[in-house]
């Protein structure tokens, strides 16, 4: 200190000692002071750094959070997904399923129901003849009566025009019929021979039930192509082709050609053959240089189940017994057409008239009547 009023600690001349004293004890305090706030100071930047690390530790916690949330997150979308294949999977195969089932149920529906085998069958050509009248002749079977009728020796089949004339000729029951004189009735110049008029009465089907059965080893080739080739080389060529295995065939144990419907039945010597081909519908065939596609259908043979007969008599025709073996058959026929065409023996205009001379027979043939 260089100077009395310089110095820090001025001791006043009448109480130095208790001055002394009083700033000695002054400046404990204030150390004192210093110190407490030295240390708040501490715990203050301590306390802030521990907030710092409390709120980094809290970003970074959250940070965590975040990356865990997120993760849980796409392990519970990749968990969705997988779950949601697994299903879509599931849903396939079951579908496979129903597939199958359904396709197995065509398959029995369709060999057991012909009905249902309509679309498989091969197609026929039709002709539109008008609309019907009687909605209960719709979805029918029409059946044409082909009736073969056995004629005895010494009989004939007189159809008149008219119903009313055979008719008439019937309840006359017999009639004289005239010989024309010529040169094969040298004894006599006119005779007459006596002949019976009968009724023709035939059988028609009034009800007729078919079983229809599929074929496991054959199928029907229709819509053939017209080569201009014999029927074997095109049943060679066929059978050539459905022989081959690539060609979903197999060795044929027999072939026939359908002539009245130019189709092909060709016949395997496997089983299991047919159905595939028949499922087809349709196959393209290499015949020749060519590819020709044509229809693969159902093999069907039909057995009458049920058939149930009822006479009927034919309005128009009259048969006639008794008729001796005296002229040449055309001369009997001419004879006979001539007195039945007379109105004074009772007769009318004949439409058709069949002779079988004594000693032989014959087989008229009946159709229907559309007249």
């Amino acid at each position: 200190m260089d100077s009395e009023e310089d110095s820090f600690v001025r001791l006043l001349p009448e109480e130095s000692p208790k001055q002394l004293r009083w700033e000695m004890e002054r400046c404990k305090e204030l150390s004192i002071l210093g110190q407490d706030h030295e240390n708040l100071q501490m715990a203050n930047e301590a306390a802030e750094q521990g907030t710092r690390e409390l709120k980094e530790e809290g970003e970074l916690l959250h940070k965590i959070l975040e990356q865990q949330l997120s993760l849980n997150g796409d392990q519970e979308r990749a968990h969705q997904i997988f779950a949601a294949k697994e299903e879509n999977n599931r849903l396939r195969q079951e579908k496979q399923v129903l597939k199958n089932k359904l396709e197995e149920l065509k398959k029995r529906v369709l060999w057991n129901d012909p009905v249902m085998m309509l679309s498989a069958l091969p197609e026929k050509k039709m002709i539109f003849k008008g609309l019907t009248v009687n909605k209960e002749d719709m979805n029918k079977l029409m059946l044409t009566p082909l009736i073969h009728y056995p004629m005895p020796g010494g009989s004939a089949l007189i159809t008149f025009e008219e119903a009313k004339v055979a008719q008439r000729i019937i309840e006359m029951r017999e009639h004289m019929v005239e010989l024309s004189c010529g040169e094969e009735l040298e004894e006599l110049d006119r005779c007459r021979v006596r002949v019976q008029a009968v009724p023709v009465e035939i059988l028609l089907p009034s009800a007729l039930e078919v079983r229809l059965t599929q074929s496991s080893r054959s199928i029907l080739v229709s819509d053939l192509p017209s080569l201009g080739i014999c029927k074997e080389a095109l049943l060679d060529k066929l059978e050539l082709f459905f022989s081959k295995a690539k060609n979903g065939g197999s060795e044929v144990e027999s072939r026939e050609f359908l002539d009245d419907s130019g189709q092909v039945v060709l016949t395997f010597t496997q089983d299991g053959v047919a159905e595939p081909l028949i499922e087809k519908g349709h196959i393209q065939v290499l015949i020749g240089k060519g590819k020709y596609k044509v229809k693969i259908s159902p093999c069907m043979s039909g057995d009458i189940a049920n058939l149930q007969l009822q006479p009927s008599r034919c309005p128009r025709t009259v048969l006639l017994l008794g008729i001796p073996d005296v002229l040449s058959e055309e001369s009997m026929r001419d004879a006979l057409e001539i007195h039945f065409q007379k109105a004074s023996r009772g007769g009318g205009e004949v439409d058709a008239l069949a002779y079988v001379p004594a000693g032989r027979t014959g087989v008229a043939v009946f159709v229907e009547d559309r007249g």
